[in-house]
């Protein structure tokens, strides 16, 4: 065997707790099921989803309805934006765990308006309630409108909410581990419930984090949850270079994938780490069809479905920046962009190299946040995206609705099983935790080695 036709593909399914994912036309598709709010819904999805053996179902969030465009609430809300309303995914993965036995969940939590020892214990707290299957997106927030939510003006400038991300994850790193394997002893007829000089204290002190430790919750299966990131600014690549171990990316055509795949899997050896440490996952919207003509019809009627000011709303909230400032029809120009500057960057080189007007790409962006839609055959479908795999532009995909629950059952029930007869992705779950479904190795205690 060659080593391409020893890899396999990865697969995560991407969801928010809301009425639209990447997809601003979710909600309106007849095909979508409505019940956002159910817990029905989730249950269902992550059960299908496991029937297809993907490793990981997770969702994005965000702390605020945010009020870019306009600097007001009326678009937003009117055309229903990826903002105007979503769950906490938190207890929404406890639903779904509950319903599951395998697939791996993950939920994001923000670095600039929570404190590490929060989340640390949250997540520690899901990993051991789903034996080993979770994962934390990590994410720096994006607009105003979450951090006046929290009692400030304006949210932190880009590479300080970089600066203030590594710190979090210092924290969080040091109070998962300041459990020690074998703390834990239940000894009952001596009465003794846990060896203390294998919980540590963490005494941190920093520049933007104080805490004492040790965490209240002992070690969890993973030794700390799957690390998620998906930041695509300089700054982001490098925090992705430090510490996740699985991106998510939005590339739109293969040479960028694979230029994007390359450069981040050499900027980790900087930290120490291998290719294999990390796992990237680049995003695609999926229309299967039993002919190809049906696949495009599929394709067309969502995104006619999509009106422009609401992709712009959207766009307006993610890079922090009020593109109602601007004519519909003229060609997106050079900013500077507050929030996130990666996604922007993409926008700014789809508007000068194909020639869009913002209506244009507002368009493009509520059909997907330019995400590529692939669209055929189950097939074709799967030729496309084993020539991505095969071409080292990733390690997997992140697959993203169109509707739902109908894009993930077609794609389980008619994509999957040709992506197994071909030998690049698995036919049944090998691990029970979320690293094991990876390959990621399980994390050295930095306690028990000082203490060795």
């Amino acid at each position: 065997m060659t080593k391409n036709k020893m890899r396999q593909i990865h697969l995560s399914a991407f969801l928010i707790a809301g009425h639209v994912a990447h997809s601003h036309a979710l909600w309106r598709h007849p095909q979508t099921e409505l019940g956002f709010f159910q817990p029905e819904i989730y249950q269902n999805t992550a059960q299908i989803l496991e029937q297809g053996k993907f490793d990981l179902v997770f969702f994005a969030d965000r702390l605020a309805i945010s009020d870019g465009y306009g600097q007001n609430l009326e678009v937003g809300l009117h055309y229903g934006d990826q903002d105007a309303a979503r769950l906490d995914p938190i207890p929404v993965l406890a639903m779904m765990a509950a319903s599951t036995q395998y697939i791996g969940l993950g939920a994001t939590r923000s670095t600039t308006y929570y404190h590490p020892y929060q989340v640390a214990r949250t997540f520690a707290s899901l990993d051991h309630l789903t034996r080993g299957r979770v994962a934390w997106n990590v994410v720096t927030s994006v607009n105003n409108a979450e951090a006046q939510n929290f009692g400030l003006e304006e949210h932190l400038e880009h590479d300080q909410r970089y600066d203030r991300a590594d710190e979090f994850m210092e924290v969080a790193f040091k109070l998962w581990d300041s459990w020690q394997e074998g703390a834990i002893l239940l000894d009952r007829e001596n009465g003794i419930f846990a060896d203390p000089s294998k919980v540590n204290y963490i005494h941190h002190q920093g520049q933007w984090f104080k805490s004492r430790g040790p965490l209240n919750v002992p070690r969890s299966p993973q030794g700390h949850p799957v690390i998620i990131q998906a930041g695509s600014s300089g700054r982001g690549k490098e925090f992705a270079a430090r510490w996740a171990e699985v991106v998510f990316t939005i590339q739109p055509n293969l040479a960028r994938a694979k230029d994007a795949y390359t450069e981040l899997k050499s900027r980790m050896a900087e930290y120490g780490r291998a290719p294999e440490d990390c796992k990237i996952l680049t995003a695609v919207m999926p229309f299967v069809g039993e002919t190809e003509a049906i696949a495009l019809t599929k394709q067309s009627l969502h995104n006619e479905l999509v009106h422009p000011l609401v992709g712009l709303s959207t766009l307006s909230n993610h890079t922090n920046y009020d593109f109602s400032q601007h004519a519909l029809d003229e060609p997106v120009e050079k900013l500077e962009i507050p929030g996130m500057r990666g996604m922007f960057d993409l926008v700014l080189k789809l508007s000068q190299e194909e020639g869009l007007t913002l209506r244009d790409i507002g368009k493009l962006y509520g059909a997907s946040v330019l995400v590529p839609q692939i669209v055929g055959t189950p097939t074709q479908v799967a030729d496309q995206l084993e020539m991505m795999f095969q071409a080292q532009a990733c390690d997997g995909f992140v697959i993203s609705p169109a509707y739902l629950p109908g894009a993930f059952e077609e794609f389980v029930k008619f994509v999957v099983p040709e992506l197994q007869r071909r030998g690049i992705f698995r036919t049944e779950y090998t691990g029970k935790t979320l690293r094991e479904h990876f390959g990621l190795k399980y994390p050295e205690n930095t306690f028990a080695k000082l203490s060795r």
